[in-house]
Formats: structure tokens, sequence, C-alpha cells
């Protein structure tokens, strides 16, 4: 029997705020599981044009939206302590109403952060301080004082209060690739999440399973999540028929995905019968 498969949306946060909100809305209208921002302080793809911050941002479109699942996909964790985006993360629930998603990573554009000023440390610090961030984070959202001794991070009896709505938290999206991020984030992730082919998505699942085994996790609890990309894998055009779209859904479902989060077309309003089509008939057809 086919897999059911959930759907969402991830925006670039490149136009003004009330089209953003109309779009959301209009998101939520046609029946999509989720709906996402980005943690960049530039658009990587367009780094002059205008765009806004994701958790700021997110905050604001909590407050316009009722039913539809949100969150920042991912938080980049060399941006901000653990500590913050917790708090953060707690407060975007509240005003959500219990809907956050809270999404976390390493970091990976590094000229964003020379931009910035902002330390970019090599491959294995950046691993080793989201070991720690996802230790702190995890533990932060479950109870209202912690204490944590690392060699990146520090906390000594941090008051987290109010905690989130959701409890025991919100659930933890992850991104990790290779198999040493996905076996960091095991023991904690509730939505693993990754870009590539099928084919690359379906290598990293049975890793992903293997380390959920290894640490005692059932896999068929975690949501396994890929986000299209055009630049990533510029040969897929899931937006392009009904027949596109249901091919390239039907082969991320057979690589194990439960679940596609696409970017919209570049103008959903002006894409008509089509996208309303794939929105309102197609997508809950194979999200059953």
């Amino acid at each position: 029997m086919p897999r059911p498969l959930r759907f969402g949306l991830c925006t670039d946060q490149n136009l003004p705020f009330p089209t953003l909100v109309e779009r959301w809305q209009r998101f939520e209208q046609l029946g999509f599981d989720s709906a996402w921002d980005c943690d960049h302080y530039v658009q990587p793809s367009r780094p002059t044009g205008p765009y806004f911050e994701g958790w700021t941002l997110l905050a604001g479109l909590a407050a316009r939206t009722e039913r539809i699942r949100i969150g920042v996909l991912v938080s980049c964790n060399t941006f901000r302590h653990p500590a913050l985006l917790a708090r953060q993360a707690s407060t975007v629930d509240h005003i959500s109403g219990g809907r956050l998603e809270v999404g976390l990573g390493t970091g990976w554009v590094e000229w964003e952060h020379e931009m910035y000023g902002i330390r970019y440390p090599d491959a294995p610090k950046r691993v080793a301080q989201f070991g720690e961030a996802l230790e702190v984070l995890d533990m932060a959202l479950r109870n209202e004082v912690i204490s944590f001794s690392g060699e990146h991070f520090g906390l000594n009896d941090e008051k987290f209060r109010p905690g989130p709505v959701q409890q025991p938290r919100p659930p933890l999206t992850l991104a990790a690739h290779s198999p040493k991020m996905l076996r960091l984030i095991a023991p904690h992730v509730d939505r693993w999440n990754s870009m590539g082919s099928p084919e690359e998505m379906r290598g990293r699942n049975e890793r992903l399973t293997d380390a959920l085994l290894a640490a005692g996790r059932d896999p068929a609890t975690v949501i396994r999540s890929v986000l299209h990309v055009p630049s990533i894998t510029p040969d897929e055009h899931p937006w392009d028929s009904v027949e596109a779209f249901t091919d390239f859904a039907g082969r991320y479902r057979e690589a194990g995905m439960t679940e596609i989060i696409l970017q919209p077309p570049p103008a959903p309003d002006e894409e008509g019968e089509l996208f309303e089509r794939i929105s309102r008939e197609l997508v809950p057809s194979l999200a059953s």
C-alpha cells in the first residue's frame, strides 16, 4: 500500500509582509500541512535584494494563520545561542497556539557569515557545536530550569519560563546529511530533513534508520522529509504539470520519504488553474 505523504511549502522572505501574509493564508486554505521560512540574513541566490529575518517574520506570520504547522527550515546554529533559540521557539509556540516545528542545522553559507562578521568554524567544530546546541535546545524546551557545561556552551540554572504550549516540547526538525550527523540527531529528532535526489535521499534514509535503531528509537516515529530546492535538484520540475508532480512525489515516496516540502511556484497567484488543481485535488489524494 502506498505510504501517505505530508506536504509543506517553504517561502523565501523577499516579498512585502502583506504579500507573505496573503500567501501563507492561501497555503493554509489550500490544505497544506506546513509552511516554512528560511534562516538567512540575505537571500543566498540574490544577496542584493530585500530579505526579512526568519524568526521575527515567523512570529508575525504565526499571528496571521490559524491551522497550518509553521517553522524555520532550518535555524542556523551559528547565528544564535541555543538558549536564545529556545526562548524564541517558546514565544512563537505561544503566538501560534502550539503549531510550531523547531528546526535546527549546522549552517552552511560561509560568505554570509563573513558578510555579517560572524565566525564560521570549520566543519568538525560546527558539528561539535551543533551537537551541544541540540542537547541544550532539547532540555530547555522540556524544563523550566537547566544547567549545561560543554566545550562550546554553558548554562547555570538558566530559567525558561513560560515553557512552550506543546508538551513535552515542540517537535524538532533536524537537518542532516552525513552518517556522523545522522547518528548525532538520532536521539532527538522528530522530523529529519534533507535535500537531494530520490537516490541520495534513499541512501540517507536507510542510514538514518540504522542510526535510530542504534539509539534505541522506533524508526517509524520519525518523519522523513525532503526539501525540494530547484538549484539543488535542477532536473526535478514538480510544478510543470499534474503528471510531473505525481511522478515527482511518487519517486520520493518510493525512496522512503513521508513528507515533501516544496518551494511554491515563483508567482502562485499567477499560476492559476494548475497550482489550484495540484493543491486542491492532487495533494489530498497523495496524502491519503
